[in-house]
């Protein structure tokens, strides 16, 4: 396992991250204790030390489970909550990404936990209620306070987390050192503003979903889905473009003699800018499966083949202003002169 600097954090994260969503059974498709500590003991002995969790996961008890696993050795990992998803029916204030949902939200999750810190602080999601501003402010707050060490934010607009993100600049306020986004060869839009803001500000990516809902496992693709509710589930990833990448994915996988798990996971682990796949399973054979990923990396020939089956129409304004004819209006005779 290799580690990655998160943003501007200075943070050093495995270069892959444990996303804890199966654990616990009270959402009916999750895992027990025993399995999820299988689970945990096989990325901690390949030397991962990033753990992905939220307050909602599994009505809580995600965090319960991660909070025993991580205890007596809470100094080694670095462990990432959420807040933002409704946790109580008929309480207007339990959800949202207010200072009252916040406050009460970091004190449970840090009772949950076990802990008196949470290392990485995720907005779960865009509510779009709140100024951005106001939002910054009571992020910075719980950080002067000394529970939660950098924040970040998931499922939000590109325009938000970059004026969020100057009004903490501006104020000297802890600013977003990440961001967390669906992204995989099957979900690529996230590259027309999304990922270049990332970039552009120094946020480090994490991508949820790295390996399409399944879809990019050759589950689907390599013979009958075995579990008939969860292809049900997936019906709409099951695209005819879906299933096409899918199939590509599986080639050269067999081409490599990896699974297409790892494909895929490589695919993501390799994009620009260090992404960081969050990789989430029900068993430790699953987790085992992925984390072989971290033995091979993919050649510059099966990327450009990944990423001509997959590629998505940028629009408008990169496709106009990518065209030739618009980039001698704009450079002149420097076109093909110019570096950059």
């Amino acid at each position: 396992m290799r580690y990655r600097i998160l943003g501007k954090s200075g943070l050093r994260v495995s270069e892959l991250c444990l996303g804890t969503m199966t654990f616990g059974e009270d959402w009916g498709f999750g895992t027990g204790l025993d399995e999820c500590k299988r689970m945990f003991s096989a990325f901690a002995e390949r030397g991962g030390n990033f753990i992905d969790t939220a307050n909602k996961y599994t009505e809580g008890s995600a965090e319960r489970f991660v909070g025993e696993l991580i205890a007596g050795q809470r100094e080694r990992f670095v462990v990432a909550t959420k807040y933002t998803l409704n946790t109580a029916q008929r309480d207007p204030n339990a959800a949202g990404n207010h200072r009252k949902n916040m406050v009460q939200s970091v004190e449970a999750s840090l009772r949950r936990l076990g802990t008196d810190y949470i290392d990485l602080y995720w907005v779960h999601a865009w509510d779009g209620t709140l100024h951005e501003e106001v939002l910054m402010r009571a992020l910075d707050d719980l950080v002067r306070a000394g529970k939660v060490l950098h924040v970040g934010i998931s499922d939000a607009p590109a325009w938000v987390v970059s004026r969020a993100n100057t009004f903490a600049e501006l104020r000297g306020w802890s600013p977003f050192v990440g961001l967390q986004i669906e992204y995989s060869l099957i979900e690529r839009t996230v590259e027309r503003e999304l990922v270049p803001m990332a970039h552009a500000l120094d946020v480090g990516v994490l991508a949820w979903a790295p390996i399409g809902g399944g879809v990019l496992t050759g589950k689907y693709t390599r013979g009958a889905p075995q579990d008939t509710l969860r292809a049900q589930a997936n019906a709409e990833r099951l695209s005819e473009r879906n299933v096409a990448i899918a199939r590509a994915v599986d080639t050269i996988a067999d081409e490599l003699g990896r699974t297409s798990t790892q494909v895929a996971l490589n695919w993501v682990r390799q994009r620009r800018g260090n992404v960081i796949p969050i990789v989430g399973a029900r068993k430790a054979s699953q987790l085992e499966d992925s984390l072989g990923c971290l033995d091979f990396e993919l050649g510059a020939e099966h990327l450009a083949r990944l990423d001509e089956v997959s590629a998505v129409a940028l629009g408008f304004p990169h496709d106009f202003l990518a065209r030739p004819r618009i980039q001698d209006i704009v450079l002149g005779d420097l076109r093909d002169r110019l570096v950059r």
